[in-house]
């Protein structure tokens, strides 16, 4: 069997080979916030993870849990999203300790949007509809110091707004969210209200409006994105 440094060696490797001071240039534009970047599209990198992953899929979770850390913590992005991709094709796996594990990496391993959503997104997510009760985590990472960690509270309900589920979990994040003055955390709320609008668009409309005096205009506007114009003229004050 390969060995976590060895695995993780070959990815850097293959990383670095196709790597351009161009996509590097790229991908730095997308965000505020200083970030690791090889150079390497989205596309690519999963490629990537693909074909290593076929070395390692017949192992079992814990080895691909302790190779998705190391990526994690290398700090470099398109590492990290490989890490996601892993971790997602063993969602199957998931058990009720997994939930502490991830409150771990997202405390330790996520600085920047694009990791946070897309583990929290999607992993996350996939271990909440399978465990419920993983949402009590959600709660007391409203009031982490972390930005990412309180953004993560929103976005990790992503999966199960789409579903129209969870609704008092969704709307009790929400809540603590509300008046949270760092821009991503808003983003992040924004999202889950706008994604879980399209499933109860009466109730997401109501609620912005009956908080329209204090949410942050930058929520506000993620929230009511989808709706039907004529609601959406009402809400901003146009109709």
């Amino acid at each position: 069997m390969p060995s976590v440094s060895s695995i993780h060696q070959e990815i850097q490797q293959a990383l670095l080979k196709i790597a351009t001071a161009e996509r590097k240039k790229s991908t730095l534009q997308f965000f505020k916030e200083p970030i690791q970047c090889y150079g390497v599209s989205n596309p690519d990198a999963k490629s990537i993870g693909t074909i290593y992953y076929q070395k390692i899929k017949q192992c079992d979770k814990a080895f691909i849990w302790e190779i998705a850390e190391a990526l994690l913590a290398s700090g470099w992005i398109e590492e990290g999203m490989i890490a996601c991709q892993w971790v997602l094709k063993r969602k199957k796996e998931f058990t009720w300790e997994d939930r502490l594990i991830f409150e771990r990496w997202i405390q330790l391993y996520v600085h920047n949007w694009a990791i946070c959503d897309t583990f929290c997104n999607q992993s996350v997510g996939a271990l909440i509809m399978q465990f419920p009760e993983a949402t009590e985590l959600l709660y007391s990472w409203t009031t982490s110091e972390n930005l990412w960690v309180r953004r993560a509270a929103a976005v990790s309900l992503i999966v199960p707004a789409k579903r129209g589920s969870f609704q008092t979990v969704i709307f009790d994040i929400c809540n603590l969210l509300l008046t949270d003055t760092e821009p991503m955390v808003q983003k992040g709320y924004g999202w889950l209200l706008k994604v879980y609008s399209q499933r109860q668009l009466q109730k997401v409309y109501d609620y912005v409006m009956r908080y329209e005096d204090i949410m942050p205009r930058t929520a506000f506007r993620y929230a009511i994105e989808k709706m039907p114009a004529a609601m959406k003229d009402r809400a901003m004050g146009r109709g």
